[in-house]
């Protein structure tokens, strides 16, 4: 049975977030995401230390498409380095796994030619 993934980015823009997030789910590259406005980020950026009010977005998904979603989150993205980390999941409702499946079904996994 396939597993279930999260994908993990963070977005400049609830507006940015919610752009991509539409996307992601027309394309049935994933079942949902989640956007949660409001986030504070200090990081290091080319040598200085930022600080960014950034949007987060959790993709659920499958594990074959997880390359096709970050690639897609890569080519929708502003920033030249966005987060994204794929996290297994270590556990899920059957129903809710199933839902996953059904609602990603149809889509070729990354690199696939069909």
């Amino acid at each position: 049975m396939e597993r279930a993934v999260f994908v993990y980015t963070t977005y400049p823009s609830v507006v940015e977030a919610e752009g991509a997030g539409r996307a992601l789910v027309e394309r049935r590259l994933c079942a949902c995401v989640n956007i949660l406005p409001g986030m504070v980020s200090y990081y290091w950026w080319q040598g200085v230390i930022e600080r960014g009010d950034e949007a987060v977005m959790i993709i659920k998904t499958r594990t074959s498409l997880a390359e096709a979603v970050r690639v897609a989150v890569r080519e929708m993205h502003s920033y030249t380095t966005p987060a994204v980390l794929v996290i297994p999941i270590e556990s899920v409702d059957p129903d809710y796994h199933a839902w996953i499946i059904a609602e990603t079904k149809g889509q070729a996994p990354a690199g696939d030619a069909t």
